[in-house]
């Protein structure tokens, strides 16, 4: 077998000053799309536990909410069911000035529901054959997409499995869905692959990010992100505080509110 070099470990120091970094350049770049009235799509995909949270976490942490959103959605309503497939999406596709960040998308269709049998055959296969000239519509519209795969070994995600079992504050994200996915392990991998065969194209190519290392997969995940979109510095105007006016306001005596107990008063 050739040599293969152990891959560089990341220093926390050197992992938190370029998160900083990074977050500081997300903080410009979302100013210039609501400068500039850019409409932007990230789609964030992969298997289970890959750390697509995470990274969605770490972009939006800094910014606006109003103009950068994160849309994950739970199982389609009986109503949605009946619907165009790509319709619940569309609902929550950005304006002028926003960025929407999807926690799982339409790509639902062809993971999940084909390999549980949440959808039929036909459908499936409709999918495949109509996602990309959706995407191409939504290109078209002038929507900026980006898409993102993340690659996890089946070795970390077991390990990844365990803690969130293990520990409380991780407990909510385990799902009966994640045993299924251990047990389709292989229906998953071929799932994907042909995703890709028909979605990975020139004009919204499929990004892959090496997720097994949780903080290098943000690092790159976000630098990568910033690197797609042109953006410049907003130059903001100077502001001077005016002093705080407070003729002819009496306040409210203090035994008169409710305050929350404050547990460290004798501190």
């Amino acid at each position: 077998m050739p040599f293969v070099p152990p891959k560089k470990k990341l220093k926390k120091s050197d992992y938190d000053a370029e998160l900083e970094r990074l977050q500081i350049e997300l903080v410009k770049l979302q100013e210039w799309i609501k400068q500039e009235g850019l409409k932007v799509v990230v789609v964030f995909e992969g298997r289970d536990a890959a750390g697509k949270g995470g990274v969605i976490k770490r972009i939006t942490e800094k910014l606006n909410p109003r103009i950068s959103r994160i849309v994950a959605l739970a199982k389609p309503t009986d109503r949605e069911r009946t619907q165009w497939y790509f319709q619940r999406y569309v609902a929550h596709l950005p304006a002028e000035g926003e960025m929407v960040l999807f926690d799982r998308s339409w790509y639902n269709r062809a993971g999940v529901e084909h390999v549980m049998g949440f959808c039929t055959d036909d459908e499936y296969e409709e999918f495949l054959r109509s996602c990309p000239e959706f995407e191409r519509m939504l290109k078209r519209s002038g929507i900026i997409l980006l898409k993102y795969w993340f690659s996890v070994s089946d070795e970390e995600q077991e390990k990844r499995f365990l803690e969130r079992i293990n520990t409380p504050i991780k407990r909510w994200k385990f799902s009966p869905m994640d045993l299924e996915s251990r047990s389709q392990w292989a229906a998953y991998s071929a799932a994907k692959d042909r995703m890709f065969a028909y979605t990975d194209t020139k004009q919204c190519p499929w990004w892959v990010v090496d997720a097994d290392t949780k903080k290098k997969a943000r690092i790159n995940c976000i630098s990568h992100l910033l690197s797609q979109i042109p953006y410049q510095d907003i130059h903001y105007p100077d502001i001077e505080l005016p002093e705080v006016n407070k003729k002819g306001y009496i306040r409210v005596p203090e035994e008169n509110q409710t305050f929350v107990p404050d547990l460290f008063a004798d501190e």
